[in-house]
């Protein structure tokens, strides 16, 4: 496992300890036991052909379901803790409504939740892994897309009537707009979109909560550029999304951790899951 993921003989004996002439035998062994060809050699390089990959994801299942098994009877394993950062609307719309399956799957898999700043910078010290909301994790880190998102202006039902369903440069310059601290590129993205580049609003607003972004829109205190999944999911009748526009996001979320931090079981299981469950 840790060669398919690590793409190379030699990481992958170092993670476990093993000579690279050593691992290569075991591997040259198993592949003349299943009669395949499973890896492609090229230098220090190794990557799963495609019957290797048609093996791994044979197997690979069943090994988890094994590990799962040996930990459900055993007495002695004690529970598996992973220390997670999330964003609070994440968390809430998202992550916390699916993760009684994840209970139900991994038992002893315990998660504490840090809502704290600065998430990204963290992984690997304070934190196991984080899902962050971000334009490209820095480099470096083992790295999952979850998603594909749209900016919209989101704002109370009241003042979408009041500014009117066109868009409006005097209206919109009359405007208050909520920003999310760490997202100032949404703004831009949207403006463009509604060929307004050079509009400047009565006032912005800045917040570092999507959640309390999301009430001040719905009390009508300003139009907040968010990403509609997190309207949809709120389904909060209060608010509308103005003007209909769907405008590609620079951010997307984004589930990071350490490379190394993938061969600890808590990691693993939570990646596997949240992947597969595709939140």
């Amino acid at each position: 496992m840790r060669t398919v993921r690590l793409g190379s003989a030699r990481a992958a004996a170092e993670e476990i300890g093993l000579s690279p002439s050593a691992l290569s035998r075991r591997i040259s062994n198993l592949e003349e036991f299943v009669g395949k060809k499973l890896f492609t050699r090229a230098r220090q390089s190794m990557q799963l052909t495609d019957e290797g990959q048609a093996f791994y994801e044979a197997v690979n299942p069943h090994l988890e379901a094994l590990a799962r098994s040996v930990e459900s009877q055993s007495e002695n394993i004690s529970v598996l803790r992973l220390h997670l950062g999330v964003l609070p609307l994440f968390g809430s719309q998202r992550l916390f409504p699916r993760l009684g399956e994840l209970r139900k799957r991994h038992p002893l898999l315990h998660i504490d939740i840090d809502t704290g700043p600065h998430l990204e910078d963290r992984v690997g010290d304070t934190l196991d892994a984080a899902i962050i909301l971000s334009r490209g994790p820095e480099t470096g880190l083992h790295a999952v897309r979850l998603d594909h998102n749209m900016v919209h202006a989101i704002c109370s039902k009241e003042l979408a009537k009041k500014i009117g369903p066109n868009a409006d440069r005097d209206m919109l310059g009359k405007q208050t707009f909520l920003i999310h601290n760490e997202l100032p590129a949404s703004f831009e993205a949207w403006k463009s979109a509604i060929e307004m580049e050079n509009l400047e609003p009565a006032a912005i607003d800045h917040y570092d909560s999507g959640q309390l972004m999301l009430e001040a829109a719905a009390q009508g205190l300003g139009i907040a550029i968010m990403h509609d999944d997190h309207m949809r999911r709120a389904a909060d009748n209060r608010v509308t999304d103005l003007y209909g526009l769907e405008v590609e996001s620079p951010y997307s979320y984004w589930f990071v951790c350490k490379p190394t931090a993938l061969e600890q079981r808590p990691v693993r299981l939570f990646h596997d899951w949240l992947i597969g469950a595709g939140l």
